[in-house]
């Protein structure tokens, strides 16, 4: 089922996340609704408190069907960066909670994570270029981090008024 994303300013979505204490159906249902719901943005993550959820847990793919690569969706319950590289890389990095605006942001540009799969089985993966910013993007959701957040104060209260501004056009839209 596909599910709402809140727009930003929300104040969950500045929360710090509880983790997941025990894999559930209803948990996997959950992340079944937020692959749909990333697929249908469309994007290429997602993370639970941008749907209401304040438990960490974040779904993605960045596989390109325009180049003919097959989807690769992952559902990460729990996860954590556990070695990231000293060489930098910079992503025009966009959100669903924040649409239509875009900024470079620098990160590490490989990661070492870890993480619980739908199945409660512990994985680790080194993820490169454009999957170790998505990661990295999303995980941060699950602290109260937005891609914002790493912009300058005057950029990102822009950011922050188109937003509200935003919110303000769709709930006249609604009423």
């Amino acid at each position: 089922m596909k599910r709402s994303i809140l727009i930003h300013p929300d104040p969950r979505l500045k929360k710090v996340c509880d983790p997941v204490p025990d894999l559930s159906d209803d948990l996997r249902v959950l992340a079944d609704d937020m692959l749909e719901t990333m697929y249908d943005a469309p994007g290429i993550g997602l993370a639970a408190p941008q749907i209401g959820v304040l438990s960490r847990l974040i779904v993605l793919d960045c596989s390109k069907s325009d180049n003919g690569e097959d989807a690769r969706p992952l559902v990460m319950f729990n996860p954590r960066v556990i070695a990231s590289s000293e060489e930098q890389n910079v992503y025009e990095e966009g959100c669903l909670s924040i649409p239509e605006q875009y900024a470079e942001v620098e990160r590490p540009k490989v990661v070492d994570v870890e993480w619980l799969d739908r199945d409660g089985v512990l994985r680790t993966e080194t993820f490169d270029g454009l999957w170790a910013t998505c990661v990295q993007h999303e995980i941060d959701h699950l602290d109260g981090k937005l891609f914002i957040d790493y912009l300058k104060p005057l950029r990102r209260q822009m950011i922050t008024r188109k937003m509200v501004k935003l919110k303000k056009e769709r709930a006249r839209e609604k009423a």
